[in-house]
């Protein structure tokens, strides 16, 4: 196009000035298409400005010697020109690739930072696959379902033929997995009934992923038909995305294992806090009903029957207070260990509230009970014992700290989709920063006069978990004066909301 140009345009021209023309021609090649190229721009534009315009024309024979120098130097500057340019447009594909590259792993490492890795690992297969513009990507992870994006069964059929193939296997460092109930089985490798494509297999590209020094699976990547393989900057992109992922699934390992940790730790702690309440709760019934009873051994001594009767009674007593506590701790431990197995039916509640406030008459004498639970509420499904428990807890902890004489009141109604239950007393209270905390195990608060309370704290935290089993809440909040108000709210089913 420049011979044309200088020949019809400008009807020959200047030596120099023509050169200029041929050195802007170079430079465009090796701007548009690299070093090659230029070099092959700059050769040809040597030889057609030779052939069409150096005397003699037509002849690759330069008469004049001042020619044949400016025609040889035109030559090396068009040479050094052009790999000049083909440098500075390869530095700039390199700092596109490195752009690029730090863009997709600052995006994965970004996915891959979520809590749900599976999630995560969806949408980073997604993002490698939109990135690269190939087929699909797969990642093969060893005990995790594959991630397939775009999933089809075709391209799932090429990756687990790939995955389970003798050749493969140890390549790709991931097999399929045997999975019941969560826990991974042995090794087994899956052989696919349908023959390989193996023109699609010549397009599949695997980067095996390690987490901490371990092989965990493979980054499986699938080219377009007709597309030319990778290059060295996409293959140095799998490799980092792979090697993020890997530091994703490491990180995933690492906090199970720091949760793990941390569960053991609250155990031991619970464990510590059970000896020691339990080793203080036993030591004073047993203490007493080792004396009661060691009194009513001794033959040196005549005791009155109303002597022997008050011995009688502090051991039953006693051993009730033992066996609500083993009660107690066992409850405890069935519902932390998952073991707790709900008997619904449908109740009324106001029957519910009468039979424990009967079997409470006793402990409940020295309060003025009041009781606002309408006869027309609706039924609600409950295991009517577990409530009963729970009811009972919470009524015991308002007699335990509420002063004799006062009021204790139990109210019910509907509220939504869920039905209200409060225990209100005129007790102490309960400060704000201990309305949480009052739920624990083992958590016992002082009465108004300071007294240390008996019981080994466990009643408030067994109706807590015995509320949320049944898809409740339950909360403590300041009372309308003095005292404490606890809540439960029990869900309602639709209809009975309505009725």
């Amino acid at each position: 196009m420049v011979t044309l140009f200088i020949g019809s345009v400008l009807g020959g021209a200047h030596f120099a000035n023509a050169s200029m023309l041929y050195l802007v021609a170079v430079l465009i090649s090796a701007i548009a298409f690299g070093r090659g190229p230029a070099i092959v721009a700059s050769v040809a534009a040597f030889v057609a400005f030779d052939w069409w315009f150096v005397e003699p024309l037509h002849q690759f024979v330069v008469a004049d010697p001042e020619q044949f120098v400016s025609l040889v130097l035109f030559l090396l500057v068009a040479a050094v020109t052009s790999q000049l340019a083909a440098e500075q447009r390869a530095r700039t594909a390199q700092a596109l690739d490195r752009e690029r590259e730090a863009v997709l792993l600052a995006d994965i490492a970004g996915l891959t930072a979520a809590a749900d890795l599976d999630a995560s690992l969806v949408a980073a297969a997604g993002r490698i696959q939109q990135e690269l513009d190939v087929a699909a990507v797969g990642l093969l992870l060893r005990g995790r379902p594959p991630v397939i994006a775009p999933f089809s069964a075709g391209v799932e059929r090429i990756f687990r033929g790939a995955a389970s193939s003798p050749e493969n296997a140890l390549s790709l460092g991931v097999a399929a997995s045997a999975t019941a109930r969560g826990r991974t089985g042995r090794w087994v490798r899956v052989v696919s009934p349908v023959p390989r494509d193996e023109r699609a297999r010549r397009r599949l590209h695997s980067v095996a992923i390690d987490a901490g020094g371990t092989p965990v699976g493979s980054l499986l990547v699938l080219r377009r038909a007709g597309s030319e393989p990778f290059r060295a900057a996409e293959d140095r992109l799998l490799a980092a995305t792979a090697a993020q992922i890997g530091l994703a699934v490491d990180r995933e390992r690492l906090r199970a294992e720091a949760t793990e940790s941390e569960v053991l730790r609250r155990s031991d702690e619970l464990k510590t806090a059970l000896l020691g309440a339990v080793s203080h709760e036993l030591r004073t019934p047993l203490a007493s009903i080792m004396a009661s009873a060691g009194s009513l051994r001794q033959k040196d001594v005549s005791w009155t029957d109303a002597e022997r009767e008050e011995f009688h009674e502090a051991i039953e007593q006693e051993v009730r207070r033992l066996d609500r506590l083993v009660g107690e701790l066992l409850d405890l431990s069935r519902i932390d260990a998952g073991q707790l197995v709900l008997q619904r039916q449908y109740h009324a509640l106001d029957a519910l509230v009468d039979d424990v406030l009967g079997r409470l008459r006793g402990a409940t004498r020295g309060h003025e009970v009041r009781v606002d639970v309408p006869d027309d509420l609706p039924p609600v499904s409950v295991d009517y014992l577990r409530i009963d428990q729970v009811l009972s807890n919470l009524v015991e902890n308002a007699v335990r700290y509420a002063p004799a004489g006062t009021l204790i009141e139990i109210a019910a109604r509907v509220e939504g989709t869920a039905l209200r239950i409060e225990i209100t007393d005129e007790g102490p209270g309960i400060a704000a920063e201990d309305r949480e905390t009052v739920f624990a195990p083992f958590r016992r608060l002082q009465r108004g006069d300071r007294a240390a309370v008996k019981g080994a704290g466990l009643g408030l935290a067994i109706a807590r978990r015995l509320v949320e089993a049944h898809g409740g809440r339950i909360w403590v909040e300041a009372g309308p004066g003095t005292g404490a108000r606890f809540v439960v709210t029990l869900p309602l089913d639709a209809e009975a909301a309505l009725r």
